[in-house]
């Protein structure tokens, strides 16, 4: 028997017999993960500010008649001013105290010059620290979640689930045609293990979780 051909056998049986019903395959997979989660409102917030800070991302929380101070407390503690923003963006999120740039398809070059971007999300996920973007109202385009070195973003408490099961059946109805995950600032690791941020986004990452 030839490399080639051992190769070959061990793809054939690997994919299964011709005709197979992949779809009753794919049904009797074990899934022995959590489905859905336990934790109240408060507990999950608390989960997910815990994971946010281990990625070294910062972390406010404030009342929705609050969050326009607390975007200008975040900002100016990062020294931050020149901000982009989505176009549709709630103007009652914005302080008068930075310089707001709409992105108006913006190209990327300008991008790169901003101090940073304010955008909102879609949901969050406790368990894992993560942010989801569907690029809807407020969120702006995958190029704002990106190219700018800093990314300050806005959650409200009842959009933060627990899990990821739970996270992909709210987000089924809504029939997304992208989504950006985001897990901590930008980091990635040479083979030597060297860890340098903001290579494949923000360097410095921001979140704002509202309550009420």
């Amino acid at each position: 028997m030839t490399a080639r051909s051992d190769i070959l056998d061990r793809i054939r049986d690997a994919i299964g017999a011709p005709g197979i019903d992949r779809e009753a395959d794919y049904a009797t997979v074990s899934r022995r993960y959590r489905h859905a989660g336990a934790l109240t409102e408060a507990d999950r917030i608390e989960l997910l500010a815990d994971r946010l800070a281990h990625y070294d991302a910062g972390v406010y929380r404030c009342a929705t008649t609050a969050i326009r101070s607390t975007v200008a407390q975040a900002l100016s503690a990062r020294g931050r001013r020149r901000i982009v923003v989505p176009a549709d963006i709630p103007p009652a999120w914005l302080p008068d105290t930075i310089d707001v740039v709409p992105d108006l398809n913006l190209p990327h070059t300008e991008l790169d010059l901003v101090d940073g971007v304010l955008t909102g999300c879609t949901l969050a996920i406790a368990l894992t620290g993560t942010i989801v973007l569907r690029h809807a109202a407020g969120e702006g385009r995958r190029a704002l979640s990106l190219i700018p070195d800093y990314h300050l973003c806005v959650i409200a408490a009842g959009d933060v689930v627990e899990t990821v099961p739970e996270a992909f059946r709210r987000l089924a109805p809504l029939n997304p045609t992208r989504l950006t995950t985001i897990s901590g600032p930008s980091a990635t690791a040479d083979i030597e293990m060297t860890r340098v941020r903001g290579v494949h986004g923000p360097r410095t990452l921001d979140v704002i979780v509202v309550s009420g």
